[in-house]
Order: C-alpha cells, then structure tokens, then sequence
C-alpha cells in the first residue's frame, strides 16, 4: 500500500495536464516568443527514478533536526509531508514549463556552478531555510541547478548536510541576505513562505535575475495576492497568478509568476 507521500506524487503528476493548459493561457504575457517552445518538446510529467526515495530520506532529516533547530512548524509526519513537501511540489508543472519557456527563449542562464549544468536554466530558492521548495524540486529536476540562499548560519549547516546526505550534485548553497547577493544570475527565482511582495523586496529580487529571467513566488490565498500585485504594479512588465492545489490540504495555493520590466 503506498503511503500520503507517494499518494500525492500521484496526484501532483495526475493533474500536470489541468496545469499545462491553464498556463497555456498565460504564457504570451510571460514570454516574447510568438511561437509555443512547448509544441516540439513538452516538460515531462513524471518523476525522476528515485525521487521519492529522494524525499523520503530529506523528510528524515528534517524531522531529525527539527527539534533543535526549529526548521518548520509540523505537529507530525503527515503535517510536514502535506504541508511542506507536498506543497512545495503542488506547483512543479509550472515550474518545468516555466523553465522550459526560459530555455527555448534563448537566453543565456546564469553561474551554475557546475560544468553539468552550464547549458540549462539556474533556479535560485530565496529565504531556503529548510530547503523548502528548493531541494524537493531539485530532487525532482536533477537537470536543473538549484542555489539555496538563507541567511541563517544554523539552517545553513543543515542545508549541507542534507544535500551532502542526499547526493544532490545540482544543488549550491549560500549564506546570504537578497540584498547583498550577486546580481544577475539566475532564469528563476522562486520562494516561499519567505516575505510580501513590496516594492524593495521586489526590486532586489528582480537584480539577481539574469536576462529574460522570471519570479515565480508561492502564495495563498487569491484575494491576498490581488492585493499584493496591485501594490507594486508599476514595478512589474507583467504578472499571472494559478491555483496549485495541494494533495490533501483544503487551503488555497497559488504560484505567481512575474516578469520584471524590460
């Protein structure tokens, strides 16, 4: 019998298609292009052998250090499965049409940090703390480089440890404030439960991004990110919000996806 984990993989990859087709409708506001760079070579929809091996062993160590360094609020397994990893991967359709979109624009990404991964988009995790969403959609997309950025010595140890634990060779590290992060480097910049979407925040995010590069920040509910967006809707070329319902979870979760202005 599988388990709450392994059941909502099934669900996230079951409703790929439902996600494919609602960003369909927002890619022309994301992207330049006037062609679809999706027609000739979709993103998959399935999982990489041994990913849910993968996030097995990262929920174990989370649970492991969670007593003594407070990486996330869960009262059990199932809480922090749902609420945290289920969660972080909710979106991952979107994310790997997002990151497809960037690549077939032809703009070049930025540092990787790995010879393996030169050619691909970056993704930067702002705010990791545990690693959440970076290193679960790093499991998930070995192709891609990921670079967890957080400030917080402790929670930095913890990052090393894992991703040394878990072998994630597609994953670098950073002990950083956004502020004071080199600029221009990545395709993607995600992050969630980090800070609102206001104009400094904003705009030090957008000078990590490379050329062509986008945000794409994990949000609730609907009527808070309308009101987030309206506020600094003069520091954006343009923005499109999707529901990413969580297996399991009855909240409202949403991706927004922001193009920063030309």
């Amino acid at each position: 019998m599988s388990d709450l984990l392994e059941q909502g993989l099934i669900r996230i990859r079951e409703g790929f298609d439902s996600q494919a087709a609602a960003f369909e409708a927002c890619r022309p506001a994301l992207f330049s292009a006037g062609s679809n760079p999706f027609e000739a070579s979709p993103p998959s929809r399935d999982f990489p052998v041994g990913a849910l091996d993968g996030l097995r062993r990262y929920i174990e160590q989370i649970e492991l250090f969670n007593p003594a360094y407070g990486l996330v609020g869960s009262k059990d397994r199932d809480e922090l499965v749902i609420k945290h990893i289920l969660d972080s991967l909710a979106p991952l359709a979107l994310i790997r049409l997002l990151l497809a979109g960037i690549a077939a624009t032809g703009e070049k990404p930025g540092e990787t940090g790995s010879a393996d991964h030169a050619a691909l988009p970056t993704v930067a995790d702002l705010g990791s703390g545990a690693g959440l969403p970076g290193i679960p959609l790093a499991i998930c997309m070995p192709e891609y480089h990921f670079t967890l950025i957080e400030r917080m010595g402790r929670r930095i140890g913890f990052l090393e440890n894992t991703c040394a634990l878990l072998g994630l060779r597609n994953v670098g590290i950073e002990q950083s404030d956004v502020e004071r992060a080199q600029a221009h480097r990545f395709s993607l910049i995600v992050f969630r439960a980090f800070r609102p979407l206001e104009p400094a925040m904003l705009k030090a995010i957008f000078r990590l991004l490379a050329p062509g590069g986008l945000l794409a920040a994990y949000k609730a509910r609907e009527e808070r990110v309308a009101e987030e967006l309206g506020a600094v809707a003069a520091l954006v070329g343009a923005w499109k919000e999707l529901g990413t319902p969580v297996p399991f979870l009855e909240e409202q979760r949403r991706l927004v996806m922001v193009r920063p202005p030309a």
